[in-house]
């Protein structure tokens, strides 16, 4: 099996989860905190495509897709570069507020075609290459695109279950 071909599946499957997430979702679902502590939808899936984003743009020093395409500006998230939530408390979570929700998802859509372009440019050796000595063993660049593809599964999976406790929506599995 060709490697990057699996890679770029696992990539675009946050987004078969994001779409029917997004579908009908209402701004005041989209920013509740279930049980007043917990992360909303609206920075589940915010955090999912910029850890994505600010890791990808880390590997293949490309400018990050939310400088690129302004998206600070067009979600109205006031947030640097860089910043994709990790370590973020419940009130920096309850203080992310996007003005247009549906636009969520055409973020996540622009932050995994960013990954699947940078996975297409890579050789088997390069998915070999240390990216990070500092873990015991040494992280390769295929074990962090991995590691970001499985991030975003997994806050998707949480904002898809947020999604149940808010407004009672259900996947229809």
């Amino acid at each position: 099996m060709d490697t990057r071909a699996l890679l770029t599946d696992a990539a675009r499957r946050p987004l078969d989860l994001a779409r029917p997430v997004l579908d009908g979702l209402t701004p005041e679902a989209a920013h509740t905190l279930p049980g007043d502590r917990a992360n909303s939808i609206a920075w589940l899936l915010w955090h999912a495509a910029r850890q994505m984003d600010v890791q990808t743009s880390a590997l293949s020093g490309e400018r990050t897709v939310w400088a690129a395409g302004d998206w600070a500006a067009r979600l109205g998230v006031d947030r640097e570069s860089n910043d994709f939530g990790f370590g973020d408390d419940v009130d920096a979570v309850r203080a992310l507020r996007v003005t247009d929700v549906a636009a969520l998802g055409a973020h996540l859509e622009a932050c995994v075609a960013a990954l699947v372009a940078y996975v297409a440019t890579l050789s088997d050796d390069e998915l070999d290459d240390v990216v990070d000595p500092s873990y015991t063993p040494p992280v390769t660049r295929g074990v962090r695109l991995v590691s970001i593809i499985d991030d975003a599964a997994i806050h998707l999976g949480q904002a898809a279950y947020a999604r149940g406790l808010v407004d009672g929506w259900s996947y229809g599995v």
